[in-house]
């Protein structure tokens, strides 16, 4: 069943207008759609937040009332605040309760993948919502992944997901919704580097055993031959 939510007509246009509506707690708005010319509208936050506060969220079907008329309605598009991110402004879609419309739906995964814990691994949702295209009436409230089978080599792709009867996804049917990553820390092996001055000390010795081979067959200063050595001529 629709839910009910009051706009009020005639808001003043402009960035200044529109800061002055939401310091009264006032979120600029505009509904379009089905032929109408859009029209700005102004819808009261608490409101707005009770409106949306079901299950469906974002998604619930609205009877937005709009001056003298009443339309049913979705919620298209929120802009935030990107700091205290509050609402700021609102895109209202007019809709038909029987025809198709595409909508962003949440991903939510359930279960214990216990045999990617087991070898360490993660599961990683690499998306938090997917769009699907439905009637107001079937939109679901989330799409449920169960990754209880999920290994180490297998992946959740968009043609994977389950869709209630009437909902269809949208989107390319092998791309990647569910992944799983690795956490373990491959030991690498380390060489101590030599100590400063070990190298040199090594070394020496062979140097200083060449030196005395060398040096067993020169002359002594002043002609005298070395012990084992030949007279100079």
């Amino acid at each position: 069943m629709p839910t009910a939510l009051k706009t009020s007509l005639g808001r003043a246009l402009g960035s200044a207008a529109a800061r002055r509506l939401l310091t009264q707690d006032q979120i600029p708005a505009v509904v379009y759609g089905h032929g109408m010319t859009p029209t700005p509208v102004t819808v009261d936050r608490k409101a707005l937040r009770v409106a949306l506060s079901g299950p469906a969220g974002l998604n619930t079907v609205l009877d937005l009332q709009v001056g003298n008329d009443t339309y049913p309605a979705i919620v298209k598009e929120v802009q935030r605040d990107p700091v205290k991110r509050i609402v700021r402004h609102v895109d209202f879609l007019q809709i038909s309760l029987t025809e198709l419309i595409t909508v962003h739906v949440p991903l939510h995964i359930k279960g214990t993948a216990k045999a990617v814990l087991a070898e360490g691994g993660l599961v990683d949702p690499v998306v938090n919502s997917v769009d699907v295209r439905a009637t107001a009436a079937n939109i679901p409230n989330e799409i449920i992944v169960d990754i209880t089978n999920l290994t180490m080599d297998t992946v959740v792709r968009l043609g994977d997901l389950q869709m209630p009867e009437g909902v269809s996804i949208v989107g390319d049917p092998e791309f990647v919704v569910v992944t799983v990553v690795t956490t373990k820390i491959e030991e690498v092996a380390v060489v101590a580097a030599p100590v400063e001055g070990e190298a040199g000390a090594e070394g020496a010795a062979p140097a200083a055993e060449g030196a005395a081979e060398g040096d067993a067959g020169k002359p002594a200063a002043g002609g005298k031959p070395a012990a084992g050595g030949k007279p100079t001529k």
